[in-house]
């Protein structure tokens, strides 16, 4: 049954209409949410049903980084906790969700892809995305010094052989032997590289958006600073064009000038994510992160030594409604937390015609709802 819905605005990845309505085919397609069959303004078409609906349509969120919530860690929790830690994301808005496994020992990291994979096969997940184990020590963040190393093409065959299809991403440092063959292997395969948790130059960066690498990790986070004479990942990041950049916008992970020097110098490649811990959605307390001890006070996530952030405790929402607080342009945010994750993907424009109608609302109080379900 094709169902309309009217709305004040309705912002899609392509269009900003006002007095608009979308046409919803509840029929089509495997998934829950529909098929979009029309956008438009002004006299819309007959169809089953209609409402209206009090606020923006816009698309839902696409999460590229998230380990986990509930006090469920991706890398390590079973299928059913996954899908409760998936379901919350859901919940709040995140509509497609890339699950990240962190740095493991090589038989838990295959262990934790084909116990993921099924979920990716089924939709509730959008694939999974490897983080680590290839990564510099230097800037490891949270992940456990002892299980980081190069890849090797052996490794990368095992990992690829445990995932079946199902990896997305993978992030590694591209100044460790192997890694450049590394990022044109993953490429041939379909999958999206990101350089991160690296302690590169600017020329070893180079070289690895060279090889294929079009995604940089928490920008910022778990790299270099930016400096005058060596520029590192970030300098690439800020001026390369084939590069989009993750932005954790938690108020903790980048200050505001930082996510304000984002915006300015890469105005159309900047993607929101969570990198949300199994914390996420949890009371303040002690946690783990890829067996990493992790103490979270104040909805802030530090190992538990105090020497490093370990991830948030947002959703992609939570960046959603800072950006926008921060005065930067509905559309702007959308093609963040939505269009390009999306397009990094390869799934379809979000909300445009022939796409899943994965549509949530922001209402006047900045208040995002839960995905919308057309009947």
């Amino acid at each position: 049954m094709t169902t309309l819905l009217r709305a004040d605005r309705i912002v899609t990845a392509t269009e900003d209409l006002h007095d608009a309505w979308m046409v919803v085919d509840g029929s089509a397609g495997a998934d829950r949410s529909g098929v979009v069959v029309a956008v438009g303004t002004g006299t819309p078409p007959t169809t089953g049903s209609a409402t209206t609906v009090a606020g923006t349509i816009i698309p839902g969120m696409v999460d590229l980084h998230a380990h986990g919530a509930l006090g469920h860690d991706f890398a390590a929790c079973t299928v059913d906790d996954a899908v409760a830690a998936a379901s919350h994301h859901r919940t709040h808005a995140t509509t497609t969700l890339v699950a990240s496994i962190a740095t493991g020992t090589v038989d838990d990291t295959v262990a934790a892809l084909r116990r993921l994979r099924p979920l990716v096969t089924d939709g509730t997940l959008a694939g999974l995305h490897l983080e680590g184990p290839w990564l510099s020590p230097a800037r490891r963040g949270a992940h456990r010094a002892d299980l980081l190393h190069p890849p090797t093409p052996a490794e990368v065959d095992t990992f690829l052989d445990a995932a079946d299809g199902a990896l997305a991403v993978v992030t590694l440092a591209p100044e460790l032997p192997g890694a450049l063959d590394t990022v044109q292997r993953l490429v041939a395969e379909g999958i999206v590289v990101a350089i991160g948790h690296t302690d590169a130059t600017a020329d070893q960066t180079r070289r690895a958006v060279d090889a294929g690498a079009t995604l940089v990790t928490h920008l910022f986070n778990g790299m270099p600073p930016l400096h005058h004479r060596e520029p590192g990942p970030v300098g690439v990041a800020l001026t390369d064009d084939r590069l989009m950049v993750e932005c954790i916008v938690d108020g903790h992970h980048l200050d505001p000038v930082a996510v304000d020097l984002v915006r300015r110098a890469a105005p159309v490649r900047m993607v929101l994510v969570s990198d949300a811990m199994s914390a996420t959605g949890c009371p303040d307390g002690d946690h783990t992160i890829a067996s990493s001890a992790v103490s979270v006070r104040g909805g802030v996530a530090m190992l538990r030594d105090g020497s490093s952030l370990a991830g948030s405790t947002i959703t992609v929402a939570d960046a959603v409604r800072r950006l926008l607080d921060s005065g930067a342009p509905l559309t702007e945010v959308v093609a963040a937390a939505s269009t390009r994750p999306a397009r990094l993907l390869g799934g379809p424009t979000p909300l445009t015609i022939g796409a899943p109608a994965d549509l949530v609302v922001l209402d006047d109080a900045g208040v995002i709802s839960t995905p919308v379900v057309v009947p």
